[in-house]
């Protein structure tokens, strides 16, 4: 039996993890619904994610499908939360995950049992409807995520407390009719302020954007007009940023993201660019700074009565509002702070999902981690793993060995990274899941598809790192996986390609892989 905490996006798919390895899941789910931070309410929920109204998927849809489950042809590229959302339901739905999920209920405390050492089990505590239940579990998966707890650190910004404005975390925000002929301050630069200050520029004032480090800036819309992460996120591509010495690698990153707009002239070059940022993802950002509707600042030295001083900026600017776009605390409220250690907002996690110092591995925290790239996939495979690990299919390494390559990784973050609050938190999107994947049985083989079917194996090699290149083979093969990565390009082009002129000629993205077939003869022969 394992508990399941949360029915977002981790949640869904841990819950169906669980039942196709035959174990026996209840998800408990304090609100009413699923879909967790693609749920948009009014309101502002306790302990809850908040959506603002406006809020559209970063990462294309074949990119952000679970691996067995692609969307509707007709959905668009990028999702706006409702869609996002409907597609989580029909998930739920074709799966049958409703009826093992507990809405309404609250998970109180979880606790080892007695007997842990040699059962592995936990004590969990549930609320709902005012009343206390307790359950014992063999496994608890822990699918929350960290958008509920904001991070105000209050004290970094002297003179906070003397602002006679507004001020608030971007968590508050649902819609920019507060900022209504407002001159508005925006403190922070990830996807969530970019987002705030473009909309709040169509009726605020003015907008200004304080940041300290700076970001790259992507579009949505990438090279030829493709989605971003589907030209991005490629094997070979992959293969290329992580093969070359760093120095080249770096270099060829800061070449291709000024190809669209010089960072520097536009106040965004990141402050130590020898630093792999987690980019910012926004189309409207760079004609907003030249049409003067945003204006990008260094960080805040200073608040006073109606104003803020910028470091290396003289002169006071007057603002109404403030907007903290701060991230958030990384927090388990229900665990002992012993079984998920939680130091400077990272979590010790042996591959990002198992703490390293419990006797049984039956605890497993799901979803809490960065990657350049789409979520549901990551959060699939890491339950996928988990469940394997629970049934004994795989088997963790020692607690030491464990603990030195969480060190290790920490180490290595920091140094690609650079500091932030949750550099930890970040890695390789593909690197990472072939990683998981490979514990299962469930990377694909690309040398061994170029045998046996070349035009796939060449597919997934040069062309997007699709989920469904995960169900190929492995425990829980999926028959529909070769159909689903050959017709990927079919799905995005479906809902753009609306009108097509009787004498149009537009090149297949799939010839790009014939290019890359090229390519690949050309390294044989010439052997390099």
């Amino acid at each position: 039996r394992v508990a399941v905490v949360g029915a977002g996006v981790s949640g869904l798919t841990a819950t169906k993890c669980c039942l196709d390895e035959g174990l026996e899941p209840t998800c408990f789910e304090q609100s009413q619904d699923i879909g967790g931070v693609w749920r948009f309410t009014e309101h502002i929920e306790p302990g809850r994610p908040s959506l603002y109204a406006s809020v559209v998927s970063n990462t294309s849809k074949e990119m952000s499908a679970y691996s067995d489950f692609p969307y509707p042809e007709d959905f668009p590229v990028f999702l706006p939360n409702a869609r996002f959302l409907s597609y989580l339901r029909l998930y739920a739905e074709r799966f049958g995950l409703r009826e093992h999920i507990k809405f309404g209920t609250t998970v109180i405390s979880i606790r080892k049992r007695p007997d842990f050492a040699t059962t592995g089990q936990w004590d969990v505590v549930t609320e709902a409807d005012g009343k206390q239940t307790s359950h014992i579990f063999d496994a608890v998966m822990v699918c929350i995520g960290n958008h509920s707890e904001p991070s105000l650190p209050l004290h970094s910004f002297p003179g906070i407390e003397k602002f006679q404005g507004q001020y608030f975390h971007s968590r508050q925000y649902k819609y920019p009719d507060v900022f209504h002929g407002k001159r508005v301050l925006v403190v922070g630069m990830g996807n969530s302020g970019v987002d705030i200050a473009v909309e709040a520029s169509r009726v605020a004032a003015k907008v200004t954007i304080s940041t300290t480090r700076g970001a790259w800036l992507f579009s949505r819309v990438f090279d030829h007009g493709y989605p971003w992460d589907m030209v991005f996120n490629t094997r070979f591509m992959s293969l290329i940023r992580n093969s070359l010495p760093a120095p080249l690698a770096r270099m060829l990153i800061n070449y291709k993201v000024n190809q669209r707009i010089n960072h520097e002239n536009y106040g965004l070059q990141p402050e130590k660019s020898c630093f792999i940022r987690e980019p910012v993802l926004n189309d409207d950002l760079p004609s907003y700074i030249v049409t003067g509707r945003i204006t990008i600042k260094p960080g805040v030295k200073e608040f006073k009565g109606n104003s803020v001083v910028f470091h290396n900026c003289p002169e006071e600017e007057p603002i109404d509002i403030i907007v903290f776009s701060t991230g958030y605390e990384v927090s388990f409220p229900f665990l002992e702070e012993a079984d998920v250690k939680v130091e400077n907002k990272q979590a010790s996690l042996y591959k990002y999902v198992f703490p390293t110092h419990l006797q049984r591995p039956t605890l497993a925290v799901i979803g809490l981690i960065k990657t350049l790239g789409a979520m549901m996939p990551v959060t699939e495979i890491q339950a996928r793993w988990a469940t394997h690990v629970f049934k004994g299919l795989c088997r963790l390494p020692p607690q030491s060995v464990m603990e030195k390559e969480v060190n290790k990784e920490k180490k290595h973050q920091v140094r690609r990274f650079g500091l932030s609050f949750d550099e930890i938190l970040k890695t390789e999107c593909l690197v990472y899941m072939d990683k998981l994947a490979s514990f299962i049985g469930a990377k694909p083989n690309v040398m061994g598809l170029l045998c046996r079917d070349p035009w796939l194996a060449l597919t997934i090699f040069f062309g997007p790192c699709t989920p469904y290149q995960y169900r190929l083979e492995g425990p829980g093969r999926w028959e529909g996986a070769r159909q689903a990565i050959l017709t990927q390009w079919d799905r995005v082009l479906r809902p753009t390609r609306t009108r097509v002129p009787t004498s149009s000629y537009s090149l297949c993205p799939s010839l790009l892989t014939v290019f890359g077939f090229l390519l690949l003869l050309a390294a044989l022969v010439f052997g390099f």
